[in-house]
């Protein structure tokens, strides 16, 4: 994931933004400005020699940019994610956090968390909202399900991932969030994603990494692969992230594709551990909100097949390049039982083919109609002549009296 653009960022940023007119439920009051705490920044992943992420000794106490763009607590009214298991496949979810308190479940050693990022997503999750504390996660009753997909220092490969969609799913997870993009292992993690739609599950990923890698001999970022894995896969609700502003961060991975968009840039959560928080940016955090507001859909509408909660999420989204996430309106709408399709004109009913009769009849009327027309005319110019002529021929001297 990026790394906030510098050391320790104000939460003033986060959170004092004013919406923008084309983000969702834009048109409410934009969030409070928070006080003058400053946040330290997420980490993605560790070097070897760099120490487990603390826990964070300051607290964001106004509420988040992020909680009133995505409409939650009109969403709350409807449904908070109680009932619905959300896998996490990532960096581990520390079990030591008051927001997730009761609802963490573990598998293997994934109950640790040295990078801090596992536990950041689950807060976007499921951290359920406490006094005087301006965080909280989409799906606050949610239950979270912690596997790790990377090794303990955050380095993720396409098979860990892979491992850990499935372990995820036989886990009992209705909605798998993958904290990670990979430009490789296709054939696996497609496979993986197969499985967990066979079970009714529905994978959530970022549609590229948070940033890209730079060449150690030029320093510059290397180019983007042509898709990552596993949100390139069939069956897969693969997210943008978008900021306070509605833009993305110029260092981004500047990629089409996604099927949604969600909050990811200046957001905050919870860390490995204790009650503090941190602030990070990227599309794996944007995937984490819409994998918390699947959890919504799911908690409401439980009889929906994990295919129709992505369709009920993109259908419904606001309108945009890709679509931003609306979970309220995920939660009201009404669709067709099936997608439309655009109707097959019938086949054209040709009448009988017409008897020749009528038609010869009436060409012989007309024709005997012309050549009565012909005769008459005909007549009306030889007769007066023939008259003059005393009918005689052409050119025949005129008869003499006898008598003379």
């Amino acid at each position: 994931m990026r790394r906030a653009r510098s050391p320790r960022r104000s939460v003033g940023r986060a959170v004092a933004a004013t919406l923008l007119a084309a983000a969702p439920l834009a048109a409410q009051t934009p969030p409070a400005a928070a006080d003058s705490v400053q946040l330290p920044a997420l980490p993605t992943a560790l070097a070897p020699d760099e120490p487990c992420t603390p826990a964070s000794s300051e607290t964001a106490r106004e509420q988040t940019w992020t909680r009133q763009a995505l409409g939650l607590r009109r969403s709350w009214s409807l449904a908070d994610g109680h009932g619905v298991t959300v896998g996490v496949v990532d960096t581990g979810v520390g079990t030591d956090i008051p927001a997730l308190e009761g609802r963490v479940e573990a598998v293997g050693d994934a109950g640790t968390d040295c990078v801090g990022h596992g536990s950041f997503a689950a807060g976007l999750i499921a951290a359920a909202p406490r006094q005087g504390v301006g965080v909280a996660g989409a799906a606050p009753a949610a239950r979270v399900l912690a596997v790790r997909g990377t090794d303990k220092r955050g380095k993720a490969a396409a098979k860990q991932l892979a491992d850990g969609v499935r372990a995820a799913v036989d886990g009992g997870a209705r909605v798998v969030y993958v904290g990670r993009a990979v430009p490789d292992g296709k054939a696996e993690l497609t496979a993986a994603v197969e499985y967990a739609t066979q079970h009714d599950a529905l994978v959530v990923a970022p549609f590229a990494p948070d940033a890209l890698p730079k060449d150690s001999s030029t320093g510059r970022t290397s180019e983007p692969a042509p898709r990552y894995w596993p949100a390139a896969a069939p069956g897969v609700l693969s997210v943008m992230d978008y900021g306070p502003d509605g833009t993305r961060p110029k260092d981004a991975p500047q990629l089409k594709g996604a099927k949604l968009a969600a909050p990811g840039d200046a957001v905050v959560s919870v860390g490995p551990s204790g009650s503090g928080h941190y602030i990070g940016s990227g599309s794996s955090l944007a995937a984490a909100n819409v994998a918390g507001a699947a959890a919504l859909v799911r908690s409401r509408k439980p009889k929906m097949t994990a295919a129709e909660v992505a369709r009920q999420l993109v259908t419904a989204a606001y309108p945009a390049v890709p679509p931003r996430v609306d979970p309220y309106a995920a939660l009201t709408a009404v669709l067709p039982d099936k997608q439309g399709t655009v109707p097959s004109p019938p086949p054209a009913k040709l009448p009988p083919q017409a008897s020749p009769q009528p038609l010869n009849r009436a060409l012989l009327i007309a024709g005997a109609g012309g050549t009565l027309v012909l005769l008459v005319a005909g007549a009306a110019v030889v007769i007066p002549r023939g008259r003059a002529r005393g009918w005689r021929p052409a050119g025949g001297a005129p008869e003499r009296d006898s008598a003379t």
